[in-house]
């Protein structure tokens, strides 16, 4: 079984969510091997650097003040071509379980989700560590935002708090995360809100908690920063 972490404390714009459990699991059916330099080391550097960027952001990383202490944040990539549309077989690189308190990473942190299934709470991959239990979650972008290539996870105070203000879409308070049904109310404001279009969704159910996605790591990285700015001037 594979752990995640993550609570806190706060609303996204007075809507009263309820912190998220300390620890969520999902089925993890994962297969411990090296990956390709060759085949992954350029997405993964690619994921590294902006990772960078959220860690010096406050976006990503591990706080003894923050979350009970647990890293936060990760980071992922599609894999392969356009083409592959099969609900929850499009392949992705993903940053590793408890990986967020690490100041660097390289491939060696990094796996491949292979599939997942909502259904059976289920998640096959492999690599070198097992993936973050937010995989679910991106593996719903993924297939409901066939478009997007990269999907970025991190915590933002104040993008949470000030979501309502932002119009920005937030799912429900009882999505808590890494289970089936924050995947579900991704897959839910993606298709019916503006979530397709703006790049970011808000997770109502986990404190602090933002997804941005686009077309590349650097157009989900800019969502994220342009929306952090965003944010800020609100005070």
């Amino acid at each position: 079984m594979n752990p995640h972490m993550g609570s806190g404390g706060g609303s996204p714009g007075g809507l009263g969510a309820r912190p998220a459990e300390g620890v969520i699991q999902f089925e993890a059916v994962h297969q411990t091997r090296p990956l390709e330099e060759h085949v992954y080391g350029e997405t993964a550097r690619e994921l590294a650097a902006w990772r960078e960027v959220m860690t010096r952001l406050g976006l990503l990383g591990q706080h003894p003040e923050r979350y009970e202490g647990l890293g936060y944040g990760n980071v992922s990539a599609r894999l392969g071509p356009m083409g592959n549309m099969t609900q929850g077989r499009r392949r992705f690189l993903i940053t590793g379980t408890q990986t967020g308190g690490r100041r660097m990473v390289s491939l060696e942190d990094f796996c491949v989700v292979e599939r997942h299934d909502l259904a059976a709470n289920r998640v096959v991959s492999f690599g070198p560590v097992e993936p973050s239990s937010e995989a679910l979650t991106h593996g719903a972008i993924y297939d409901a935002a066939p478009a997007a290539r990269a999907v970025l996870h991190g915590h933002s105070p104040e993008i949470w708090r000030h979501a309502r203000a932002l119009r920005l879409p937030v799912t429900g308070a009882h999505a808590l995360n890494g289970t089936p049904e924050m995947a579900r109310e991704v897959t839910r404001l993606i298709r019916e809100s503006a979530a397709a279009e703006l790049g970011i969704l808000v997770m109502g159910g986990h404190p602090d908690g933002v997804l941005t996605f686009g077309r590349s790591a650097a157009e989900a990285g800019g969502a994220l920063v342009r929306h952090l700015a965003r944010a800020c001037a609100l005070g």
